[in-house]
């Protein structure tokens, strides 16, 4: 029987286009998109909380749409649009969401706030919530440990009344 450790590890070929710019990379088919992002393009900004998909600290817009980037293989996204909250400020101008994040406070120590903020960017482009029950519930999947939620929620109420 051969030793698996002998064999030669397999890297598969991704294209991605991550905040506007195209990205090619040969990743372990077990890769994820988190640590594709963070260790492979050093876009440290999203971050690995539980890495079990409950914190939601990972997560990115892939395709427009929310995802845990730790529950992601990224060969699975070959092709596809991510954009993480690197890429959600343009021209050096901060994103509604991350000037309402300041301005309401919505951090405390911070370690959620990127996976916050591109789940909030997400809930926006979706159009479902219309209240701040609506936010509540949509934005269940992203943890605070800090608790820092009404500001949370303030924040992306303002962004939404400016969107």
């Amino acid at each position: 029987m051969a030793d698996m450790t002998d064999q030669p590890l397999e890297r598969i070929p991704i294209s991605l286009l991550v905040n506007g710019t195209k990205r090619t990379l040969e990743v372990a088919p077990w890769t994820t998109l988190l640590d594709a992002l963070r260790d492979r393009l050093a876009l440290t900004g999203t971050k690995k909380g539980c890495d079990h998909g409950q914190c939601g600290a990972c997560t990115v817009l892939v395709d427009g749409r929310r995802v845990n980037s730790c529950l992601t293989l990224a060969v699975m996204k070959d092709g596809a649009e991510i954009t993480t909250i690197e890429g959600l400020g343009k021209d050096g101008t901060l994103h509604p969401l991350q000037q309402a994040f300041i301005d309401h406070d919505a951090f405390q120590c911070g370690y959620c706030t990127p996976g916050q903020i591109c789940s909030a960017a997400g809930l926006l482009a979706e159009g479902r919530a219309r209240d701040a029950d609506e936010i509540r519930e949509l934005m269940s999947g992203n943890l605070c440990r800090c608790g820092a939620y009404p500001n949370i929620v303030a924040a992306i109420e303002q962004a939404m009344s400016r969107s």
